[in-house]
């Protein structure tokens, strides 16, 4: 089996050194800059405590390089959402008739409302603005993917794994088909907890119902998950931005039957922990707040959800991502 990973960080180098050390596939990875370079010298490298595991990797950059590896069996996107433009259109060489693309992203994926009403064909511009991610990756060629777990990069190819396996796999459609099962069947025996889910876009929204509030405000306030949700004013804000995001779901097949108060009492569970966008700020690295935040504002005006708590929550962070240079003018 060959498997291309796009996007070497935190995700992407996770699964990339799991596939590989499993054995059942030729793995190679598309990287840019330091972390291209440290794939070559070192190869997949992740640590998980005091024990680091590595496995070799055929690194190329995604750019100049992707033509060389030829069509793949399975490409898995992992870079962050303001990256995925540019990756999408150097990728075509990567794809054939049969090719499997996972993207392992966070938010919204460009293609969460297709077919759905009232949006029918028509693209989500939040995450797509000019139509190019979907006219490069067929939609036929996608599996949906929701990521449970915990890493960052504590160095150029180095991945710090702090906890979890978790993978949900699904058709974008919905129902069961045989490709998803093998995929869910690769998966499993690189040592990943894998679900093959038959609503795989339920299964991201409500990964974003939580997301939504959290990674944000943590970006714009420098605070972890635990001091968000032992402020009261703080936390009855997220709570009001997720009873928006959820009547939004309810509206386009993915509703959510938690409260917020619930899925509240779920994160305390992980403890004194910094958010994917928090990391970013502190990195310099752009946010990902239209996959997060925009994208949610963009579905709720489509379906006629007021969302003057999620406006908020988007214009602040808007406004912080662009004084610090994290987000475009």
């Amino acid at each position: 089996m060959k498997v291309t990973i796009i996007g070497a960080g935190a995700i992407g180098g996770l699964l990339g050194m799991r596939l590989a050390a499993a054995g059942e596939a030729q793995v190679s990875a598309l990287a840019r800059g330091a972390t291209l370079a440290a794939l070559r010298e070192h190869g997949w490298r992740v640590k998980q405590g005091e024990t680091l595991t590595g496995a070799p990797v055929s690194a190329a950059h995604p750019l100049e390089d992707a033509g060389k590896l030829g069509v793949q069996d399975l490409v898995i996107i992992a870079v962050k959402g303001p990256a995925l433009t540019q990756i999408a259109t150097a990728i075509g060489p990567l794809l054939g008739p049969q090719t499997l693309v996972l993207p392992a992203m966070n938010g919204v994926p460009w293609w969460f409302c297709k077919g759905v009403a009232p949006f029918g064909d028509d693209r989500l511009t939040s995450v797509d603005p000019q139509g190019a991610i979907g006219a490069a990756i067929p939609l036929a060629n996608v599996i949906g993917c929701v990521v449970h777990a915990s890493a960052a990069t504590s160095a150029p190819g180095l991945v710090d794994h702090k906890m979890g396996y978790g993978l949900i796999v699904g058709e974008p459609g919905g129902g069961a088909s045989e490709r998803v099962q093998r995929l869910a069947g690769v998966l499993t025996r690189a040592g990943f907890d894998v679900k093959a889910s038959d609503d795989v876009r339920l299964d991201i929204w409500y990964k974003l119902w939580g997301n939504l509030t959290m990674n944000p405000v943590s970006a714009i306030t420098g605070a972890t998950i635990d001091r968000l949700l032992d402020d009261p004013l703080v936390r009855a804000f997220c709570s009001a931005a997720m009873r928006e995001a959820a009547a939004i779901g309810a509206r386009i097949g993915c509703a959510i039957e938690q409260s917020p108060e619930d899925r509240h009492a779920v994160t305390a569970k992980l403890g004194a922990f910094k958010s994917s966008m928090l990391q970013d700020v502190e990195a310099h690295r752009p946010i990902e707040l239209d996959a997060l935040v925009s994208v949610v504002r963009e579905i709720g005006q489509r379906v006629s959800v007021p969302t003057p708590n999620i406006d908020a929550l988007l214009g602040l962070t808007r406004l912080f991502g662009r004084v610090h240079g994290l987000y475009p003018q």
